[in-house]
Formats: structure tokens, C-alpha cells, sequence
């Protein structure tokens, strides 16, 4: 087993902290965006994900409890995604858990298990197969809102208003809920609320 102090896996686990840690942040900043352009249930993904990134940095930070008071220098490539617009946010979101998935953590675990730290590498893969869960909802609410069907979906849907909880069946949302008479923006079809229960 490699010694830990002076492992890759170390390294890497500081570059995974502090990508979570910018994830979060990117994702608290596109929610202000997704609130400012009113749309309260996409501004609830980006804050419900950003709070599981917070989870991953926190687990993998965790991991480096034996360095503490060290300073641990890195280099890494983090994304930069600047742009003003919701759907961009959202496709850019979808791209970065992707890479992160598909390239980034995959390698960590593969460098996790040579240098002997087999409970890491298992942690960089089953947080790999949470960020592409995440890609594939950020590229599922992307698709929508770019085909102009994030609250019309031309067919019959549940539709759940996220402030109240008050169901609709329909086509598209009501503009208003006619319960607690929050926008249109607060309704979120039934497949994307993590609580809506079928009975």
C-alpha cells in the first residue's frame, strides 16, 4: 500500500473536494438564475443537487482526516460556465457530471485501488454513478425547456405545485395554483418530484 501522505489518491481527493465544493456553487448561482428568470422548480433541481455535491465533498473532504494541518497542493481543470441563460446552465451542468462520471472518477478509483485504498475507489465509483444520475436530470430538464415542454407536455400529466402540493391533471399546468396561487413556474410534472408517491 502506498503511503497515504504522499499518494495520488490524496491529491485526488483534494481535486474532488474542491470540484464538489465549486459544483455546489455553480449550481446555488444557476438556481438564482432559474429564480430570477421564474422558474422556481428548476431553481429546486439546481438546489437539490447542489446540496448532494455538498454530500460529496463532505465524504471525500472526510477522507483526508490523516493529512489534517497538512496543506495538500493540486492542479486541476475546472469548468467556467458563465452564460446568462437557464438552458445553458442546464446542458452545461448535464456535460460537467457526464465528465465527471464518465472520466474523472472513474480514473480516481482506478489510482484509489493500485495505491491500495480500496473503501476510496469504491467511494469515487458510487459517487461517479450519483453524477451521472445527475447529468441525466439536468440533460432531462434541458431537453424539456428547450423543446418549450418544461409546463406543456400535449398529453395528459400529474403536475405537482412544489410550494403547496396541490395535484393537477392535465396537458399543461394552471398559470396559477388555485391553492395557494403561486406562478405556473412552481408546478413540476409528477416524474420530476423526488416525493411524489403513485399510489
Amino acid at each position: 500500500m502506498t503511503d497515504f501522505k504522499t499518494s495520488e489518491t490524496a491529491k485526488n481527493l483534494m481535486r474532488a473536494f474542491a470540484g464538489e465544493s465549486q459544483a455546489r456553487n455553480r449550481y446555488t448561482f444557476a438556481a438564482g438564475l432559474a429564480k430570477k428568470q421564474k422558474m422556481p422548480m428548476v431553481e429546486m433541481v439546481f438546489k437539490y443537487t447542489a446540496n448532494q455535491e455538498k454530500e460529496h465533498a463532505e465524504i471525500f473532504y472526510n477522507y483526508l482526516k490523516p493529512l489534517d494541518k497538512e496543506t495538500i497542493f493540486i492542479d486541476g481543470g475546472y469548468p467556467v460556465d458563465l452564460e446568462e441563460n437557464t438552458l445553458a446552465q442546464l446542458n452545461a451542468a448535464a456535460h460537467n457530471e457526464y465528465e465527471e462520471h464518465d472520466v474523472v472518477y472513474k480514473s480516481f478509483a482506478e489510482v484509489a485501488e493500485k495505491e491500495g485504498f480500496a473503501q476510496i475507489a469504491a467511494s469515487f465509483r458510487m459517487i461517479a454513478d450519483i453524477e451521472k444520475t445527475h447529468g441525466e436530470r439536468f440533460q432531462y430538464l434541458a431537453g424539456l425547456l428547450g423543446e418549450g415542454r418544461l409546463y406543456d407536455r400535449q398529453e395528459k400529466n400529474s403536475w405537482v405545485c412544489t410550494n403547496c402540493g396541490y395535484i393537477y391533471e392535465g396537458e399543461e399546468p394552471p398559470q396559477f395554483c388555485p391553492v395557494c396561487h403561486h406562478d405556473q413556474g412552481y408546478f413540476a410534472g409528477q416524474e420530476l418530484s423526488p416525493w411524489f408517491l403513485k399510489a
